[in-house]
């Protein structure tokens, strides 16, 4: 009985010439950018710089891709050093097998090393780049979906993903799509950490932390659904193990964090200036021309405020040469005055002369 399913793509690479152009690797390139993408955005949210995400990237997603195939080799070592193995073929990582847990290990190495470089803290470009992460994740589950590999258990649900090749002990049939599980679960993921950052204004680390806890969570159910092989413990697989364990250090470090620095850091990049951000937190690029016409129509506001002061200065002028010549008339005539009663001054002082002789002379008679 025919049913509804998704199609398995024939072949999961394409030869340009000599040139093989792998879907997997193809997925896992997009999700690096997409990834340095929205972290940028939300570093000069933040008050960073721009392109210091992608400075710290590039030690950052080397380390990531080293670490990632050396989980993979090192839990699924049988699959390179047993019996009728070929060791070589651990160094092909387009063929497949990245450990997600050993990339964010390794990757937080090579991120280290760049914060440091830049002078700025870790737990901030971590935040930042937190669901960025969880989409390149995300659409890196894909490159799976194009090698025909890790798959869950046999379904007719008519989202079945069709397995057609049966290489590596593979078994053409229909089973459930595990990495378009994964892949939408990882898209929640950066949805929940975008809202709650900017819900409860996460720092210091919470957002990745938040980050982590939710991806573990749906990685636990999304692993105990594969059928490829890997190596159990107590019944459980060995991922299902490792998510436990991270899920409950990613809480444990959300709950002491914000027990011991609570808040969000101010200043996660030292030197960077308010004005290379905008409200959305894209950077602001500055247009030459329009500052160079705000600075005419500033020039021509000086020039006409400047024009109006002179006129002002000069109507000040005349007013204040009107009346130094009115006080000067008006000192003039008073002058005039004073000088026509002097001569009243000096009869007035003869006459009492001549009195003061006469009466000296009456005495002596």
């Amino acid at each position: 009985m025919e049913f509804a399913y998704i199609p398995s793509p024939s072949r999961g690479v394409l030869h340009l010439g000599p040139i093989p152009l792998r879907g997997y690797a193809f997925c896992i390139i997009i999700g690096v950018f997409v990834a340095v993408w929205l972290g940028n955005r939300r570093w000069i949210a933040r008050g960073g710089r721009p392109g210091t995400v992608a400075d710290i990237a590039v030690w950052a997603v080397p380390f990531g891709l080293v670490g990632g195939r050396l989980y993979h080799v090192i839990t699924d070592y049988q699959l390179y050093f047993s019996e009728g193995q070929d060791w070589v073929d651990a160094f092909k990582i387009w063929e497949g097998g990245l450990g997600i847990w050993g990339a964010i290990a390794f990757g937080a190495v090579g991120a280290w090393i760049g914060c440091r470089s830049r002078g700025v803290p870790l737990p901030a470009w971590a935040d930042a780049l937190a669901p960025g992460i969880a989409l390149a994740q995300a659409i890196g589950r894909w490159g799976n979906w194009f090698n025909q590999e890790l798959y869950g258990r046999e379904t007719d649900l008519p989202w079945a993903l069709h397995i057609t090749s049966s290489t590596d002990g593979r078994v053409p049939g229909y089973y459930h799509p595990t990495f378009l599980y994964e892949s939408l679960w990882c898209i929640g993921v950066a949805v929940l950490v975008i809202w709650a950052d900017r819900r409860f204004k996460l720092g210091h680390g919470r957002a990745f932390a938040l980050y982590v806890a939710a991806y573990c969570a749906g990685r636990f159910w999304i692993e105990a659904m594969r059928v490829d092989e890997a190596h159990h413990f107590l019944g459980m697989r060995l991922n299902e193990w490792t998510s436990i364990v991270v899920f409950l250090l990613a809480v444990l470090y959300i709950v002491l964090s914000a027990r011991f620095r609570p808040g969000r850091e101010e200043v996660v990049e030292p030197g960077a200036s308010d004005g290379d951000t905008d409200d959305d937190g894209a950077a602001v690029k500055l247009d030459k021309k329009s500052e160079d016409e705000d600075s005419e129509e500033k020039d021509s506001e000086t020039k006409v405020s400047e024009g109006k002061k002179s006129d002002a200065e000069k109507s000040e002028a005349k007013t204040s040469g009107a009346e130094k010549e009115a006080v000067k008339k008006e000192t003039d005539e008073a002058d005039s005055d004073s000088g026509s009663s002097e001569p009243e001054t000096d009869d007035s002082s003869s006459s009492v002369e001549v009195k003061d002789e006469e009466a000296e002379s009456a005495k002596k008679v």
